[in-house]
C-alpha cells in the first residue's frame, strides 16, 4: 500500500491547498492508501510525495489537483 505525504508552507497559507489535495486523494482512493499525511514546512514549499517519490513540486509543476490524483494513481 502507498503512503502519501503533503509538505506545505505554513507562513504562505498553503494549509487549505494541502487539505484540498488530501481530501481529493482520500475520496479517490480511500482504503488503497495507508495514509495521507500533512507535514508543515516553510520557504514556499508545497510537495506531494507517494512512497518518498515526488509526484508534485510547486517549484516545477503547475498546481492541478486532478493531475496530482492521476500521478498518485500511477504509483498504486
Amino acid at each position: 500500500m502507498t503512503t502519501v505525504e503533503i509538505e506545505y508552507c505554513v507562513p504562505c497559507g498553503f494549509l487549505n491547498r494541502a487539505e484540498e489535495v488530501q481530501h481529493a486523494l482520500l475520496t479517490s482512493f480511500g482504503e488503497e492508501l495507508d495514509a495521507v499525511t500533512l507535514e508543515t514546512g516553510d520557504q514556499g514549499v508545497f510537495i506531494v510525495r507517494a512512497d518518498d517519490d515526488v509526484v508534485f513540486d510547486k517549484h516545477r509543476d503547475e498546481y492541478d489537483v486532478d493531475e496530482i490524483v492521476r500521478t498518485v494513481r500511477e504509483q498504486l
